[in-house]
């Protein structure tokens, strides 16, 4: 069988994407999950969208490729191309036109025996022509009608099908913002491609690109929040090579400014609390029933949500809240540290003490989550203090630890 660029399976395109773009490409040697037969095909199919940023770097074990792209140079997220080359048969394809030269003008409505006898008239020009029954025919007509290019109207007891007319596009510059910070933004691509498709105006210091790769996954979890379904979802555990069926209700997607991570906050039936679930993490989606208790839920994850520094919702069911509070000091010339805190304090307050000294105190489910953030003030924090006193010597003993490795003396 000849190599193509083109996908017929998403899921499988999304796991070479990660594997070869967020954890690294690994050699041909090295990579043991599928067969090497399997690594070159996929090799050359990420080569086709993306050879512009690909390189090559040559060790002792082999060749090993990487990607790399600048955002300075690169206003658009390349990763897009993969949504651009699903695989069709030729049926597909001849039906797709075949049915949109029928049905070009928006006015004009025909029943599905009017829309056979239109297309055998076409395909008899042809010296072998292809020959579709009216069964696949209006199954083609439902799926275009569910994506909104088709329109379907009932009348009497006909079904009469036309074109749905073009919608108005956004302005361009809005498609190009969209496109590249939004969840789902590969939506606002396929629209700009509608377009003049002018350079637009945005770059962009932290570029999430990666997020492209589970807008399938993102998108099934939005119609169900929309429906306020439960779904059934199988997430992996990438360490043990696991898959795990979780049944949950989708309320919230939230995403990390820091890291552009994008997680999923649901409740677990099983286990009676709402917590987080990273969503590259997660397979597949498959939207259940509707929710009786979905108001409710939300309701309570609005509550919670004062008391979550990240996603992690540890506390929570055992109605623990762990208190943090620390003080900053900083000089004239580094004002901005209170802007900082400002900004940054999320569901913590800041409380100014004098024009050189701040502190900030929060109420959280799981203070473990605030320390890489409190570690950025290190050398100014002049007092710390934590609910949790084994958390709170362990982050002391960190600072000590970090003193004595840089041969610093006094008592911290």
């Amino acid at each position: 069988m000849a190599y193509s660029e083109l996908v017929k399976n998403f899921s499988r395109i999304r796991e070479y994407m990660r594997e070869f773009y967020v954890y690294g490409f690994k050699s041909r040697e090295e990579y043991t999950n599928k067969s090497a037969r399997s690594y070159d095909d996929e090799r050359r199919r990420l080569e086709s969208w993306l050879k512009d940023y690909m390189g090559f770097r040559q060790t002792p074990e082999g060749k090993n490729v990487f990607l790399s792209v600048d955002s300075r140079s690169s206003a658009h997220n390349p990763l897009y191309k993969a949504w651009k080359t699903k695989s069709f048969t030729d049926g597909d394809i001849t039906l797709h036109f075949l049915l949109f030269d029928i049905l070009y003008d928006t006015t004009v409505s025909f029943t599905i025996g009017q829309i056979m006898e239109k297309l055998d008239d076409c395909l008899l020009q042809f010296e072998n022509p292809r020959v579709f029954d009216e069964s696949t025919v209006r199954k083609k007509l439902k799926e275009y009608a569910s994506q909104g290019l088709i329109v379907m109207e009932k009348k009497g007891k006909a079904m009469y099908y036309r074109r749905a007319e073009d919608g108005i596009l956004p302005d361009e510059d809005i498609l190009h913002f969209f496109s590249e910070v939004l969840p789902c933004g590969v939506i606002g691509s396929f629209l700009l491609d509608k377009t003049e498709n002018q350079p637009g105006y945005f770059m962009f210091k932290h570029h999430y690109i990666t997020q492209t790769m589970d807008s399938e996954i993102l998108y099934a979890l939005f119609t169900a929040i929309r429906q306020k379904r439960s779904v059934t979802m199988e997430t992996m555990n990438r360490y043990k090579d696991k898959i795990t069926e979780h049944h949950v209700v989708p309320l919230k997607i939230m995403i990390s400014t820091q890291s552009g991570r994008q997680y999923v906050m649901a409740y677990n039936p099983q286990y009676g609390r709402i917590s987080s679930f990273r969503i590259d993490n997660i397979a597949s989606v498959k939207t259940e029933e509707i929710s009786d208790r979905y108001e409710e839920l939300q309701k309570t994850l609005e509550g919670m949500l004062p008391h979550i520094w990240g996603v992690s919702t540890q506390g929570w069911s055992k109605s623990r809240m762990e208190h943090v509070e620390f003080t900053v000091r900083y000089s004239d010339e580094e004002q901005y540290i209170k802007g900082r805190l400002e900004r940054e304090k999320r569901c913590g307050i800041v409380e100014h003490l004098d024009n050189n000294t701040s502190r900030f105190s929060a109420d959280v489910y799981d203070a473990s989550e605030m320390i890489p953030w409190i570690r950025t003030f290190i050398c100014r924090i002049t007092d710390i203090h934590f609910s949790d006193s084994e958390m709170e010597e362990r982050f002391r003993n960190d600072i000590r630890q970090m003193y004595e490795l840089y041969g610093l003396g006094g008592d911290r």
